[in-house]
């Protein structure tokens, strides 16, 4: 026979997660504490930080400016190379 899922609200879910926040406790202990199944608030934590942080990747726009930025830098450093010889004989 299947296992029913139990269904929570909002509200119960971000208290979670501002409890393994504002305790510092770990993920397993708040669980049990709560009566959750640990990979499901670990679920939340993870979904949480990811909204707060994002993921880690980059938008297209800032690959594009990084791109762009590097390409900078690079011709920066031939300036740098080709004129800085020169600045002595001024």
């Amino acid at each position: 026979m299947s296992e029913k899922r139990k269904k929570y609200d909002r509200e119960f879910r971000e208290g979670a997660v501002r409890i393994v926040h504002e305790t510092g406790k770990p993920i397993a202990q708040v669980a049990r504490d709560l009566g959750v199944n640990e990979g499901t608030l670990g679920n939340w934590v993870t979904r949480d930080r990811e909204a707060r942080e994002g993921r880690g990747e980059l938008s297209r726009d800032d690959v594009e400016e990084l791109k762009r930025l590097r390409g900078e830098v690079a011709e920066l450093r031939m300036e740098r190379v080709i004129y800085s010889p020169l600045v002595g004989c001024l």
